[in-house]
């Protein structure tokens, strides 16, 4: 597609969670399909919607059928002729929304810990909150579990992790928190915690919170530059 447009128009390919564009608009899943500043297409459009959230109504769903792929290639060529032709505020208008999902603060927790332990918001209370959720199956979790225990350790008190593993079995989780030993609350995502920090479609997915519950910064993927990130960002919120 962007052939046609003689070289007036480039295609560029970005890793999930390293798109600075998309972390400007707070895009937390993709695919996400930008023309320049203007966001096109969320995976909502595509009918990629998470756990809760309905199935196969986007506005390209369902993908896989020839008609929506023409509608998707058609709104996609009418943006880019619009960024061609200087008429930048007409492109505009066809952004698709955000809808990020994610909570503006730590939303209340009440859920059983894998010791069996009462896990709530007080337990919390005055510390800053980093809350990774991950999957069993997902090799990259483990370096953000690596790391997180890093921090625990460099901040101790201060910090409070919390993990809640998700598309995994309890048994499968139980074996690797056994293995990593590490000074975390562990926990399974129950249908409360889906209901109260929304869908999380990508793992790693980790949200920080400062100490007074607010929603200081999110990041997903587990890469060196993330976390060195998220380090910078955590040395600005614990004194």
């Amino acid at each position: 597609m962007v052939a046609e447009f003689n070289g007036a128009a480039t295609f560029v390919e970005e890793n999930y969670g390293e798109s600075e564009l998309a972390k400007r608009f707070g895009v937390r899943r993709y695919p996400a399909i930008f023309v320049n500043d203007v966001l096109v297409a969320t995976p909502k459009d595509f009918g990629f919607y998470g756990s809760g959230e309905g199935e196969n109504n986007g506005r390209y769903a369902p993908i896989r059928s020839a008609a929506s792929h023409a509608k998707f290639r058609a709104d996609l060529s009418k943006a880019i002729a619009l960024f061609v032709a200087g008429r930048k505020t007409d492109a505009k208008a066809m952004a698709a929304p955000a809808d990020t999902g994610e909570v503006a603060a730590l939303p209340p927790i009440s859920v059983t810990d894998l010791d069996g332990k009462m896990l709530t918001s007080a337990d919390l209370a005055g510390r800053v909150v980093l809350v990774d959720f991950w999957a069993t199956w997902c090799p990259p979790c483990r370096g953000t579990m690596a790391w997180l225990g890093r921090v625990k350790e460099r901040y101790g008190d201060k910090v409070a992790v919390v993990t809640f593993a998700l598309e995994s079995d309890e048994a499968d989780v139980r074996r690797l928190a056994g293995e990593m030993k590490l000074p975390f609350r562990w926990a399974m995502r129950t249908p409360d915690i889906l209901r109260a920090f929304g869908d999380v479609s990508a793992v790693p997915t980790l949200l920080v919170f400062d100490a007074n519950g607010r929603n200081a910064a999110a990041f997903y993927g587990s890469t060196e530059k993330i976390h060195a990130e998220a380090d910078a960002k955590l040395a600005t919120l614990i004194k």
